[in-house]
């Protein structure tokens, strides 16, 4: 057998190698943590055979010039998604304060002389943070005091009416183990000096940690 330049034998080596490490290139997957212009669709095969999709980021349609956000849930649902003529949400329709009244003669009031509840609500628990605002006042003379409370303790500041409560703050510091469920708010007031003290909600929302 004839003998070959060492020169090609080192060559058919070096080429050898480049086709190894482009055929690992090839079958090598990168990391998903970068899609450009791309769409992602989790979708779910169903028992009856039908098919749904449960998530879409971006879209498929290349006439779509604004990116998606689709959740459904497991009987196709849309339970969350962006408004892609505006931004912001879409789904859910989430509850906003109703107006209030102006006349503070009927408002949630109290004569007692010792903290009182004048107010009750009960809000699922989805957000770690609560934002509350409340109008105060007192009749005329008199003087009083207005505070919060969040499942039983007192949240935020107390206010001298008829200066207004306005508090930003954690109702839990475990959201794991609160998530979804109930937490009490109650508006308390008192009088300090005869007459009557008034508060009334004018904002109420939950934020972010």
């Amino acid at each position: 057998m004839p003998q070959l330049p060492e020169d090609i034998i080192d060559r058919l080596t070096q080429m050898e190698r480049r086709i190894q490490a482009l055929s690992t290139a090839v079958n090598t997957r990168p990391a998903l943590n970068d899609i450009a212009d791309g769409a992602l669709t989790v979708k779910r095969t169903n028992p009856d055979g039908t098919v749904s999709t449960l998530l879409q980021i971006g879209s498929s349609t290349p006439t779509t010039t604004r990116p998606v956000v689709r959740i459904n849930d497991a009987y196709n649902h849309e339970i969350f998604s962006d408004d892609v003529v505006t931004g912001g949400i879409a789904r859910p329709w989430l509850a906003m304060l109703t107006p209030q009244d102006l006349n503070s003669a009927r408002w949630l009031s109290t004569t007692a002389t010792g903290w009182t509840t004048i107010a009750r609500s009960y809000n699922p628990l989805w957000q770690p943070r609560l934002r509350l605002i409340l109008d105060t006042k007192v009749s005329s003379g008199a003087t009083g005091s207005v505070r919060v409370l969040v499942d039983g303790a007192v949240w935020g500041p107390t206010v001298t009416a008829p200066n207004a409560f306005d508090h930003s703050g954690f109702v839990t510091t475990d959201m794991t183990a609160r998530f979804g469920s109930l937490v009490r708010v109650e508006v308390q007031a008192m009088v300090t000096s005869g007459g009557t003290v008034y508060a009334q909600p004018a904002l109420m929302y939950g934020t972010q940690s």
